[in-house]
C-alpha cells in the first residue's frame, strides 16, 4: 500500500482545525499546528514528506504572512505549496495571499469537495513541476543539468552572433580521494562551496551547469571570462579549499570560434583541458589546443592496444644495474617494464604508464614483471650466474589489493625464491593518497622478508612524514631532486643532510638517474651507498643483462653476505658466539666500508678488520697496520678525540644500546690524519665476553 501523502494543517482555532482534519485524514496523512511558529517547528523535520500546507492568516504567535515571507526565504520549504484560507473572498484577499507567496486561496466556511479537488490538483502541479526541475536542474548545486546546460548555452551563442563566448569546465584536484577520505556528505558541501565560490566569482547572469561529479561547466562572454581569468591568477579563487589541504580547483577552458560545432564538443574540449593539467601542482587553468585531441586519441589507441599486447608478449622487461659508490662494483638492479608495439612503435613509459595507473591496467603489467623477475633469477641461479635483488615497483594501485602479499608469496614459492632477492619499490607519492593503506602493507610484507626501497625521495611533499610512520630499507633519491642539489652552493645544499639522516635511521641510500664522473664522486664523498644512472649503464633487455652479469661474476659483492651482516646489524647479535664471530669475519671483506671488532674493555684489542680498514690507514699490510695502531682500538683514534669517544662509547653501553654514529679523526701512517664516522653496536656474549662491532667511513672531504 502506498505512503499517504503528508499535508500540514496551521489553524488556530481548534473546531476550524478538526473539522479540516476531518476532510483530508481519509486520503492524506495530516500534520496539526496552532500557530506559524509550530508550523516552522514541524516543517524543520518534515519539509521532504509535506506535500502541501493549508494555512490560516489571523494567529497568535506568528501569523499566516509572516509564515509565508519565512518560507520564501528558505530554499526547501520555499517549493512546497500554501493554500491561504481566508474569511472573505474578495479580491483584495486574493491579491495580498497570492502575493506573500501563496499559490492559492480558499474561503471559509469550508466545502469539502472544493478543499480535496484544490489540494490534489495542487499537489499534481507541484510532483509535475518537480519532474520538470529534475531535468533542468542538478540537486545538489541548484545549477542546471548538463542537458539543460547545453540547451542554454546553445539558445545564448545563437542569440548573440556577434558575441565572444568561451567554456570553462572546473575540475576538483583529488576528489575522490576527499570522499573517501571525509565520506560522500563531506564531499557534497565541498562541492556545494565550490559552486557558490564559482558563482560569486563569474557574476549574475551566466550559464551554469553540473556535468556531472566534481565537474562544473560555465558559458562565458568575453568580459565575464575576463573577470573569471583574473581570480584564478591572482587566487582570488584559492589553491586549497575545504578541510583537505591537498584539494584544489583546476579550470580547462575552450574558446568557441567555430559555433557550428555541438556545444557538446564543446564542453568534451574543455574537459580534454582541464584533465589534461591533473597534477600538475603549480598550473591552475589550461587552455584548449588541438595537440589535446590527438592526445586523446593516442590515448584511446594504446587503451585498445594493452590486452592483446600482453598476450602477444610485446611488453618486455629490463634491467638498470645498481653499483656500489664505495668500489663501483654492480650489486644489484631494477626492473622497468618497456612496450615495441609492432604499429605504434616503441613507447616511452612515462606515456602508458600513468595511463595505465589511471584505468587499472597496471595492475596486470605489474604482475607480469613481478613473474617476469622471478623466472630470470631463477634462470640465473640455474646457470650457475650469480643473483642479487632485483627491485620491482609496486604501483599505488597494487597497495589496495587484499591478496598483494598472497600474490608476492605464491610467485616466489612456485620459483624457489627467499623473498630478500625482490625490493619493492613504492614512490612517495602514493602515501600522501592512502598512508595507513600503505604503511599496514608494508608491515605485512617486510614480515614475509621483502626488503623495501622508497622511491623517488625528495620529489614531494610528504617524504618525511612517511619516512617517520612507514618502515623500510632502503631509501632511494629522486633524479630531480639531485640535480637541483648538484646545482646549488654547497652551504645550501640539503643532499648531505638526507644521507645522513638516511644512515641514522640504519637505510641504505641509492642514487638514481646519476650521468656524469662529477656527481658519482660527490655522491660518494657525501656518503651516498649506491647509485645507477647511464654513467654506468642504461637500462638493457635481458639477454644484455645477462652478459653483463656473466662478465662481472668475479667482481661482485657477495650480497648474500652483505645481507647477513645488515640483519646483524638491525637485531643485534646478541647471540653472537665465536660462530657468529666468525661468520662476520667472512662477510666483513664484501662490505662497503671498513668493519673492524675490538674487545670492550680496558685493552680494547681489535680482533678483527677487513681491507678497507687497512686502506682507510693508508696501510699495505697486516704489520703495517698493528705496529701502527698496537692493534688496539685507543691507538686508532686521534689522542685529542680518544675521550669524546669513550665518553660516546660508555653512553651507548648504559643507555640505549642503540646503534648510534660518533665522529672524530684517526691517526693514520706518516702521521696523516683523517676525519672518520663510526657506526658502533656493543653486544655482551658468553664465551666472547664483551664486544664492539664497527661499521667505519672517511668523511675527510665532505
Amino acid at each position: 500500500m502506498d505512503k499517504k501523502k503528508e499535508i500540514l494543517v496551521v489553524e488556530d482555532n481548534g473546531l476550524n482545525r478538526s473539522m479540516l482534519v476531518e476532510i483530508l485524514e481519509g486520503d492524506y496523512e495530516v500534520l496539526e499546528a496552532e500557530n506559524g511558529m509550530e508550523a516552522l517547528e514541524i516543517l524543520e523535520t518534515h519539509y521532504e514528506n509535506v506535500s502541501l500546507v493549508l494555512l490560516d492568516i489571523h494567529m497568535p504567535v506568528m501569523d499566516g504572512y509572516t509564515l509565508l515571507g519565512e518560507l520564501k526565504k528558505d530554499e526547501r520549504l520555499a517549493s512546497i505549496p500554501v493554500i491561504v484560507l481566508t474569511q472573505g473572498d474578495s479580491e483584495e484577499d486574493e491579491i495580498t495571499a497570492l502575493a506573500n507567496g501563496a499559490s492559492d486561496f480558499l474561503p471559509k466556511p469550508y466545502r469539502a469537495k472544493i478543499i480535496l479537488h484544490r489540494v490534489e490538483s495542487l499537489i499534481k502541479l507541484r510532483e509535475t513541476s518537480a519532474m520538470a526541475n529534475l531535468y533542468k536542474y542538478d540537486r545538489l548545486t541548484s545549477l542546471y543539468s548538463k542537458e539543460y546546460f547545453y540547451q542554454k548555452a546553445r539558445e545564448c551563442i545563437e542569440k548573440y552572433p556577434d558575441e565572444e563566448y568561451s567554456i570553462i569546465c572546473s575540475n576538483i584536484e583529488n576528489f575522490k580521494v576527499y570522499n573517501e577520505n571525509f565520506g560522500r556528505q563531506a564531499g557534497d558541501r565541498l562541492l556545494v562551496e565550490v559552486t557558490e565560490l564559482l558563482k560569486g566569482k563569474v557574476g549574475e547572469g551566466v550559464i551554469c551547469g553540473r556535468y556531472g561529479a566534481d565537474r562544473l561547466l560555465c558559458l562565458l562572454d568575453k568580459e565575464h571570462l575576463t573577470k573569471i581569468l583574473y581570480s584564478i591568477e591572482n587566487e582570488v579563487i584559492p589553491k586549497n579549499i575545504g578541510m583537505y589541504e591537498h584539494v584544489s580547483v583546476k579550470f580547462g577552458l575552450y574558446k568557441i570560434v567555430n559555433r557550428a560545432i555541438p556545444v557538446e564538443q564543446m564542453c568534451d574540449h574543455a574537459l580534454m583541458a582541464v584533465d589534461s593539467i591533473k597534477g600538475l601542482y603549480n598550473q591552475k587553468i589550461v587552455e584548449y589546443d588541438d595537440s589535446m585531441r590527438q592526445m586523446v586519441h593516442r590515448e584511446k589507441e594504446i587503451t585498445d592496444a594493452m590486452e592483446e599486447s600482453l598476450k602477444n608478449k610485446e611488453f618486455s622487461v629490463y634491467f638498470q644495474p645498481k653499483f656500489d659508490l664505495k668500489n663501483d662494483r654492480m650489486v644489484g638492479a631494477e626492473a622497468l617494464v618497456r612496450w615495441n608495439h609492432p604499429e605504434l612503435g616503441f613507447m616511452s613509459p612515462g606515456e602508458f604508464i600513468p595511463l595505465f595507473e589511471k584505468n587499472g591496467f597496471i595492475l596486470k603489467l605489474d604482475q607480469f614483471v613481478w613473474r617476469t623477475v622471478c623466472d630470470k633469477l631463477t634462470e640465473w641461479k640455474n646457470k650457475g650466474l650469480p643473483i642479487f635483488p632485483i627491485s620491482v615497483n609496486v604501483s599505488r594501485s597494487d597497495i589496495f589489493q587484499e591478496q598483494l602479499n598472497e600474490a608476492f608469496e605464491q610467485m616466489l614459492v612456485e620459483a624457489g625464491l627467499d623473498p630478500k632477492y625482490m625490493h619493492l619499490e613504492i614512490t612517495e607519492s602514493a602515501y600522501s593518497e592512502s598512508p595507513d593503506q600503505i604503511v599496514d602493507t608494508v608491515d605485512e610484507l617486510r614480515k614475509q622478508g621483502f626488503k623495501i626501497e622508497m622511491d623517488d625521495f625528495g620529489s614531494g611533499y610528504s617524504s618525511l612524514n612517511m619516512l617517520s610512520r612507514m618502515s623500510i630499507d632502503v631509501l632511494k633519491l629522486d633524479m630531480g631532486f639531485i640535480r637541483s642539489e648538484m646545482a646549488k652552493p654547497i652551504e645550501r645544499r640539503l643532499l648531505n643532510d638526507v644521507v645522513n639522516m638516511a644512515h641514522r635511521m640504519h637505510l641504505r641510500v641509492v642514487a638514481e638517474g646519476v650521468e656524469t664522473e662529477e656527481q658519482r664522486d660527490r655522491l660518494k664523498d657525501m656518503g651516498c651507498d649506491y647509485a645507477q644512472g647511464y654513467y654506468y649503464a642504461k637500462p638493457m633487455p635481458e639477454d644484455e643483462f645477462e652478459k653483463m652479469l656473466a662478465e662481472y661474476k668475479d667482481e661482485m659483492i657477495d650480497f648474500d653476505a652483505s645481507m647477513k651482516y645488515m640483519e646483524s646489524q638491525r637485531h643485534g647479535v646478541a647471540e653472537g658466539s665465536n660462530d657468529m664471530l666468525e661468520k662476520l669475519r667472512e662477510v666483513s671483506e664484501f662490505l662497503p666500508g671498513g668493519f673492524f671488532v675490538y674487545k670492550a674493555d680496558d685493552s680494547q684489542e681489535i680482533l678483527s678488520y677487513n681491507r678497507e680498514v687497512l686502506k682507510l690507514f693508508n696501510c699495505n699490510t697486516h704489520e703495517e697496520f698493528i705496529e701502527l695502531t698496537g692493534n688496539s682500538f685507543k691507538g686508532m683514534v686521534h689522542p685529542e678525540d680518544i675521550n669524546l669517544v669513550t665518553s660516546d662509547i660508555s653512553s651507548q653501553i648504559d643507555e640505549s644500546n642503540d646503534i648510534d654514529y660518533v665522529e672524530y679523526r684517526i691517526v693514520c701512517k706518516d702521521n696523516a690524519v683523517k676525519w672518520v664516522r663510526d657506526f658502533g653496536r656493543f653486544v655482551h656474549t658468553d664465551d666472547c665476553g664483551d664486544l664492539y662491532y664497527v661499521l667505519i667511513n672517511d668523511i675527510t672531504k665532505r
